[in-house]
Formats: C-alpha cells, sequence, structure tokens
C-alpha cells in the first residue's frame, strides 16, 4: 500500500526523523550508565529505520552510528583477554574504547547538528 503524501506530511516527517536521530545520538552517549543497553536498543532501531531513510544526509550519520556501535563491541572483545593477564591494563583499554566510542558520537552529533553528512566510504 502506497503513503498518500499530504502537503506539509513530508515536512513532519523529516522533523520526527531529526527527533529520532537525536534521540539514538543520546542514547549511545548514556549507554555507558546502562551497561550497553541503551547502545543495543538504538543499533536496533538504526537498522529497523534505516529503509526510511531519505536520503544519504541520513544514511551517513545511521551508519556512522551502526559501524561505531560495532567497532566499539570488537575492541572491547579484542581487549578482553587483558582482564585475565593483568587488571589494570584491562581497564586501561576498555578506558581507550570508551573514549573514542565518546568521541565518534559527540563528532557524529554535532555534525549532525550542523547538518553535515558523516564520511562515507567510497564504493
Amino acid at each position: 500500500m502506497s503513503e498518500v503524501i499530504v502537503p506539509g506530511n513530508q515536512g513532519a516527517r523529516h522533523a520526527d526523523l531529526r527527533l529520532i536521530t537525536h534521540v539514538l545520538y543520546a542514547l549511545h552517549m548514556v549507554s555507558c550508565f546502562s551497561g550497553g543497553v541503551f547502545a543495543v536498543v538504538a543499533v536496533i532501531v538504526n537498522y529497523v529505520k534505516r529503509g526510511d531513510l531519505p536520503d544519504d544526509f541520513y544514511r551517513s550519520h545511521y551508519r556512522w552510528q551502526a559501524r561505531s556501535f560495532w567497532f566499539t563491541l570488537l575492541w572491547l572483545a579484542l581487549t578482553s583477554p587483558l582482564f585475565l593477564l593483568f587488571w589494570v591494563p584491562g581497564m586501561v583499554a576498555w578506558a581507550v574504547v570508551w573514549l573514542w566510542y565518546l568521541y565518534r558520537f559527540i563528532r557524529g552529533w554535532l555534525a549532525f547538528h550542523e547538518n553535515r553528512p558523516m564520511p562515507m566510504p567510497a564504493a
């Protein structure tokens, strides 16, 4: 079934999508206080909404969020064995990973606020 386009409807959808994207960035930013649960919720929404994105601007931000999440998970998994050997190096490694995670989401959120797309790799 196709959607009926009503004048002004596109603007409302754009405003809703903008709000959702801000909320997703916020969820990722505060995920450390939920043990990562908020990040999992946000990445699920990233994938669910992916087909509804109207342009490359939004696609770049949703891709940026999802990739940041998955790379963080990868780095956390790769540095986990440090905890088995030495507790302090493991904590330092995880602190570095979380700082990188925050950097990625602060950078993305600022770019989104300034209406700048995130870099996309050349195909």
